[in-house]
This record gives structure tokens, sequence and C-alpha cells, in this order.
């Protein structure tokens, strides 16, 4: 350890970290626009310079190292006014349509300039003058709110590995965009919204659907239904100010059908209902000489990262829809069916962790007869924008439970939204398919937390499986490029595109951390633990969709509602 002494507090720090990473521990706020914990410091936007005793120039905190002895002003007259000179040259080229724009309280740029007390301008410069991007059905770009920080790039390129998007030109003609700057909609971007969630402005955003929804509530022809993600109510509070993995289920339906809602359904029932296919998939693919390792097929991202990347696996894909998509096929069949209503006079609307839902809700092959699944995707965000639009105050709220018939799950079906729940939750029922038997020990520890890659083999009375889950699409190229290798002692692999899972995906509340998505895990687990009802194939609600409907898992009808297939895409080059 080293000794620092920071604004007069004597603070130990680590050798060789640096001066950011010390004075952020110690609680010692410092701003910046262009770091990113975990990657390599940039430098970039020099908002994070200090001013060191006996040093002539500011240096910036996120890539100077600390030394024995280092006195440190963070905050000093000089670092101040550098800063504030800063954010008036970046303002200097920005529009000030902060009214309109959909960051507005919620922008870095902006808190920084109210921080830093900017109040007038003092310099002027030229407006880049580019297009809005609203290709995708997903994200949109607004090329004039960029403020070239770098970090949308770096974690399309570093942490996902996709390279969707870079920096285009050189010097004051540099601006951000895809290949042959095109739209997104043809490019490799694959919708996980992590741009979303790390651009410090409303440059990247994603494409909202609250006025088509808010329309169709007031529309007293449509039967409007809502299906919320198992992840939503640990991460819904954080909009209002709540401390991460508060589980607020009752009060988000109790919200939703404030709302106007007709039917509020739990898509943690039809993610029950996707381990009952696909484990059944899974063992028919291990008795039968299928195609292994099959990976699952929840996350949309992921699935469009095969496609365009490695479509030599596709096959390997579970033919299972999403949870999302289940759902969504049986409110406009079975459930239409029951209630007497007309498919096209439902309006499904679904809450999701996740922007890259919104793209997979467009996709052909989700639809019947003409008519989509899901007709309009909201993230968690949306919904807090939707919440605060009605006035509503969840304090004051009263729990209310999801409607029947999709609203029981088990907690096998909530824990989905954390990397590795999917597969804890498959291997369940898997085991119950193979043995006929419950496993003693529900809980598999070597599958939990919030590591890139966790791989263990489970031993199903002498069946040794190997399986694998994947967070992150770096990870996951990484693997992929390791079986194409040769590697062939995996069964089953977990594969979510957003690091940490749908806790951490491109809709939830910003200013993401590792702090508050091990919360949000933490509070999924913490369901699982407390419930009776932990594994999917023990949802009485599920075991009745079946007998009066599906028939079995795999069935022509399962096969026909819950299963899809999945076609190689063309880079654009």
């Amino acid at each position: 350890m080293i000794n620092i002494v920071a604004n007069g507090q004597k603070i130990e720090a680590r050798e060789g970290e640096t001066i950011l990473t010390a004075l952020r521990r110690a609680g010692i706020k410092v701003p910046t626009l262009c770091h990113m914990e975990d990657l390599t410091p940039t430098g970039a936007c020099r908002l994070c310079v200090v001013e060191l005793e006996g040093a002539q120039n500011l240096v910036p905190a996120c890539s100077y190292p600390v030394a024995e002895g280092m006195k440190i002003k963070s905050h000093s007259a000089r670092v101040l006014a550098a800063r504030k000179t800063i954010i008036e040259l970046l303002l200097a080229s920005h529009p000030d349509d902060c009214l309109y724009c959909a960051r507005n309280n919620k922008c870095e740029l902006q808190s920084l300039a109210a921080e830093l007390g900017v109040r007038h301008r003092r310099f002027y410069g030229t407006y880049t003058k580019k297009p809005l991007d609203i290709s995708g059905l997903s994200l949109q770009r607004d090329p004039e709110k960029c403020i070239l920080c770098g970090r949308c790039v770096r974690v399309c390129e570093e942490v996902q590995t996709v390279s969707a998007i870079d920096f285009i030109k050189r010097g004051s003609k540099t601006f951000i965009g895809t290949a042959f700057d095109q739209g997104l909609n043809v490019s490799s971007c694959i919708n996980c919204g992590q741009c979303a969630v790390v651009c410090p402005t409303g440059a990247i955003v994603e494409r909202s659907y609250v006025d088509q929804v808010m329309a169709a509530l007031a529309d007293r022809s449509k039967y409007v239904v809502v299906q919320h993600a198992p992840s939503i109510s640990v991460t819904l509070a954080e909009e209002f100010g709540y401390k991460p993995g508060l589980d607020v289920d009752g009060k988000m339906v109790s919200a939703l059908r404030w709302m106007g809602f007709q039917r509020v359904f739990d898509t943690s029932f039809s993610a029950d209902l996707t381990i009952m296919e696909e484990a059944s998939e899974l063992v028919h693919r291990v008795q039968n000489g299928g195609v292994l390792p099959m990976m699952t097929s929840c996350s949309p991202g992921w699935i469009k990262f095969v496609e365009t990347f490695f479509p030599e696996f596709i096959p390997n894909l579970s033919t299972c829809k999403s949870p999302q998509q289940m759902l969504g096929a049986l409110i406009k069949s079975f459930f239409a069916e029951k209630q007497g209503i007309a498919p096209e006079d439902i309006v499904s609307v679904s809450i999701m962790p996740c922007t890259a839902k919104k793209f997979e809700s467009g996709r052909s092959e989700f639809q019947q007869n003409f008519l989509p699944d899901v007709d309009y995707v909201l993230t968690t965000r949306e919904l807090g924008q939707m919440c605060r639009m009605f006035g509503i105050e969840f304090d004051k709220l009263a729990p209310e439970a999801p409607d029947t018939p999709f609203g029981e799950r088990s907690s096998a079906g909530k824990i989905f939204g954390a990397t590795g729940g999917v597969m804890e939750a498959a291997l369940r029922t898997a085991h119950l398919l193979i043995t006929g038997k419950e496993m003693d020990e529900l809980k598999i520890a070597a599958l939990r937390g919030l590591k890139g890659r966790k791989e263990t083999t489970i031993d199903i009375e002498g069946l040794n499986v190997g399986i694998a889950v994947v967070n992150g699409l770096g990870n996951a190229r990484r693997l992929l490029e390791e079986i194409k290798a040769g590697r062939n002692d995996l069964h089953f692999i977990e594969v979510m595109a957003c690091p940490g899972g749908c806790i951490g995906g491109g809709g939830q509340p910003l200013g993401l951390d590792k702090e508050a998505v091990q919360r949000r895990m933490k509070a999924l687990y913490k369901i699982d633990t407390e419930e009776t009802l932990r594994q999917s194939h023990n949802n009485k609600w599920v075991k009745r969709l079946y007998e009066e409907y599906l028939v079995k898992p795999l069935s022509e009808r399962s096969h026909h509602l819950l299963h899809t297939h999945y076609s190689q895409r063309e880079l654009l080059r």
C-alpha cells in the first residue's frame, strides 16, 4: 500500500493504481466523461484533471498512477476553472434542445454544466450537421448531440466485440458512425443497447414506443395487455431513487393496472414454459445424437450476434422462442380464444430490460397471420417515465398479484434475469426428465456470480453434462472460437448478450455499476431461496396449459407456437 494525501485527507492507495481509482474508493467524487471501469484509460475528456503539489501542469486522474507521498487537490480553483472551460467548449457546439431530449435531467453533460456553474455561453462553435438515424427498431442516434467521448465505441468494440460503430474522419470533422455511414438497421449492430447505457448525452437512446402505448390505452376498441420480465421488479425502483435490488413486483403490477392495462401477466411464467421446452429439447438432443453443444436462445442480441458473425453455429441454437415471444404467441392464440377476442383487437405490450427485445418483436419470424406476437416493447426506463406521467407514487401503492392464466411462476423462471439463471433453471428440469427424480440441491453455486464465463460439469446419474455460462458477447466470442478450434467437452451453453445478464440490460436504469448489478442479482436469488415453488415443471398453470392446449413439450402445437428458426445475416462490406 502507498500513502497519499488528497484534499488534506490521508488515503491508502494500491501500488500501480490510478489517482482516480484511489480517490473514488475514498469517497472523493471526480467527474469524467470518457472513463469506463475495467477498461484501459484514454484520458480523452480531461475532466478528471487534478492538481499535484510540485507539478507545473494539471494531470488526468484516470491515467496518472499514484506515488508515495503524493499530495493531491481534486477541487482547487485551478482545477475547477479547467473543468468549467472544458464543459463550456463542449457546449459551444452542442444543441440547446434539452427540453425535447430523451436524456433531459439524466444527461451527464447537463449535470456537470449545472455543477460547475455554467450559466452563459462564452464560446461559439459550429454545430455538427448530421441527420438523425431512426432506421433501427431498438436504438436511434443523434450525431449532433455526440461529444466524442468514445464510450459507445469502446463498449461496442472492447466489451461486446461487435464494432458496429467507430470514429470516422479526423480532426474537427470527426464523428461517430457505422460502416460507410449507413443506418443502424444495415450495420452489424446487435441492438444490445450497451452504447445507450454508457452514452453521457442523448446521442444514442432507445427508440421509444411510449406514445404508441399511451394511444392504445386510450383506444376503447382495443384490449391492452402487458407482460413484465423477471428482472424488472428488482430494477424499476431505481428510477425513483431507491437503492438497487429492491423488489417492487406487487407494486409494479398495481401501477400497471392503474395505467389502464386490462391484464397484467408475468413473463416469468413463460420463462417456466421456456424451460419445459428447452430442457426437453436438450434431453432429446443428448439422447438422439442431436447437434451439441446446444445454446440458449433467450437473448435476442446474442441470436443476432450468431446470425451475423458465427452462422455456422445456428444449428446449435435452441429452437425455443424467448419467454417474451412465447407469451406473446400464447396471448394472441390461447388467451384470445379463451376470452373470445379477435387477435387483431389485442394490443400486446411487454416491459423488458433489453433494447434488443424491441428488434426481436419486429422480426418476421414472430408473427401469426401477419400480426406481431408482441406489438410494443418498453424498457425499464420507459416504464419509469410512464409511472411519472401518470403521477404514480410507489410508496402509496398496495401490492397486487398478476392475472391468470399467465401470472403464476416458479422462482426458476424468476432467476432468468441473472446470468446463469436460465442454465440453473433448465438443469433443475432436465434432471427430472432424465432421472425421474428431483435434484437434491437446487442451487448450483458454480453458475452464480458476475464472472464473464463460468464452467462446470454436472453428474446426472452417470451422465456427465458439460455446461458453460457466458455473459457479454466478448466472452461469448472467445468461447465460440474455442469450439471452432475443436473443443468438444460442452453439452449446454447459456449466453446473455449483456454483462450480468438481463439485470445489466441496455434498457435498465442509467448509472449502471457493478455494485448495482450485484444487488439486483442478490435480490433475484433471495426470491429463489425464500419461495417454495422453485422448479418450472411444478408450476400448476404451466401443467394446465399443456393439458388444455399444448399437449406436451415439443408437440406439434408447441413447435408451431413456441419454436422458431434463424438465418444467416450478411455483413455490409
